[in-house]
C-alpha cells in the first residue's frame, strides 16, 4: 500500500466542504497519514481564554483536505476506513460560547435571557493512561475520562455546485459529531462530484452522544486513513460499518426528522443486505435498532440509527470491503 503524509499549514486549512480545490490526488488503496487543526483552530490554549473574544466563527472546524480520489464518479461510494485516532496534543479544550448549545438560547430558540458564562476548560492528556482530566472551574471537581478519539467532520463536496461550512451536517457526511467515526470504522459516502475531494477535521479525544454544550473535548488529531473506492452503489446518505454494528446517519431539523431519515436509510441497507422486501425491512428494523443522538447542537441534528450484526444471519455489506480493510490495516 502506498502510504502519503500530509500536515498542512495554516494557511491550506479549508473552512467548507465544496468550493475549494483538491490538495493532492489519492488513488484508491492509499493510505494517508493527516494531521488536522481542533475546532477552535487553536484558538482556546488556557482557561483564560474566553470564545467570545479568541474565537473567529469564520474560521472554525478547519479541515484537512480536500482529497482528489482517482477514479471517483457521481454515484460511486467513497470508502473511508479509520486505522487509527491518536491525540497530536497533550491538551484538549471544551468551551460554552454565548447562545450555542444544546441548553440554552440560539438563534433558532430566542428566549428573553441571560448567555450562560463564556467558560473555557482545559483538559489534560496522559498517554500512558489513556485518559483525559476533567478539572471543574466553579470547584474543586476532579475525574480522569477515558480518552476515546473521534472525527467531529468527514465528508464529501456536495453536489449542484454547493459550497457548505464545515459546521453543517448533511447527506454529504459534514459536521455530523458521531462518536462512531472511530479507529474501526468505515465510513460510506455517496459521491457527488467527480474526485470525491473529502476531507477531514474537528478531532474530538472524548464526546457524550449529543455534545451537550456544543463543544467536545477538542484537539489537534494524527488520523490514518484508508481511502478506497467503490463503483456505483452510492448511499443516499453516510453509513458506517463497525466489526458490530451496521449504521446510518441522518442530520435535519427538527430532530425526529434526522431520525427518519437514518431510518429509512436502515431499511435500504437491510433490503440491499437480506434481499428483504421494503415492508419486512421496516418491520424488523423496528424490532431491532437503536438511535443515538450524534450532536442536538449544529446547524443540522444528527442521529445514528445502528443495527447489532450479532442479531442477524451472516451478511456483507458491499461485498466485505470493511473486512479487507480491517485485515489491511493490521499491517499498517
Amino acid at each position: 500500500m502506498e502510504i502519503v503524509e500530509y500536515r498542512p499549514s495554516r494557511d491550506q486549512l479549508v473552512y467548507t466542504f465544496g468550493g475549494a480545490p483538491p490538495v493532492m490526488t489519492v488513488k484508491p488503496g492509499t493510505v494517508l497519514k493527516l494531521w488536522s487543526e481542533d475546532a477552535f483552530n487553536h484558538a482556546l490554549t488556557s482557561v483564560e481564554d474566553l470564545s467570545s473574544e479568541k474565537v473567529d466563527l469564520r474560521f472554525v472546524n478547519p479541515q484537512t483536505g480536500p482529497f482528489y480520489v482517482q477514479g471517483a464518479e457521481p454515484g460511486d461510494t467513497l470508502v473511508l476506513h479509520i486505522v487509527d485516532l491518536t491525540p497530536a496534543r497533550t491538551w484538549g479544550a471544551s468551551a460554552t460560547i454565548p447562545f450555542f448549545g444544546g441548553l440554552t438560547s440560539t438563534d433558532r430558540t430566542a428566549l428573553l435571557q441571560d448567555p450562560l458564562p463564556d467558560t473555557t476548560w482545559i483538559y489534560h492528556v496522559d498517554s500512558q493512561r489513556n485518559t483525559v482530566g476533567f478539572e471543574s472551574r466553579f470547584g474543586d471537581f476532579q475525574v480522569q475520562l477515558p480518552l476515546e478519539p473521534m472525527l467531529g467532520t468527514v465528508g464529501v463536496a456536495p453536489p449542484g455546485g454547493e459550497v457548505r461550512s464545515s459546521l453543517v451536517p448533511e447527506r454529504f457526511g459534514g459536521n455530523m459529531d458521531s462518536p462512531e467515526v472511530k479507529a474501526g470504522s468505515t465510513i460510506y459516502l455517496g459521491v457527488n462530484v467527480e474526485g470525491a475531494l473529502f476531507s477531514i477535521g474537528d478531532g474530538h479525544y472524548r464526546q457524550g452522544e449529543g455534545e451537550a454544550c456544543g463543544t467536545a473535548v477538542e484537539g489537534a488529531m494524527d488520523s490514518t486513513i484508508i481511502v478506497e473506492l467503490i463503483k456505483g452503489g452510492a448511499p443516499a446518505w453516510p453509513r458506517i460499518e463497525t466489526d458490530s454494528h451496521w449504521m446510518a446517519v441522518g442530520s435535519s431539523r427538527p430532530m425526529e426528522d434526522s431520525w427518519r431519515i437514518g431510518q429509512l436509510e436502515m431499511v435500504r441497507w437491510f433490503v440491499e443486505l437480506f434481499g428483504l422486501h421494503a415492508m419486512d425491512a421496516y418491520q424488523l428494523l423496528t424490532q431491532t435498532a437503536q438511535a443515538p443522538i450524534a450532536n442536538a447542537v449544529d446547524a443540522n441534528y444528527s442521529v445514528v440509527v445502528k443495527a447489532a450484526k450479532s442479531l442477524f444471519p451472516t451478511a456483507s455489506a458491499y461485498d466485505g470491503v470493511h473486512t479487507d480493510l480491517r485485515n489491511r490495516s493490521a499491517g499498517i
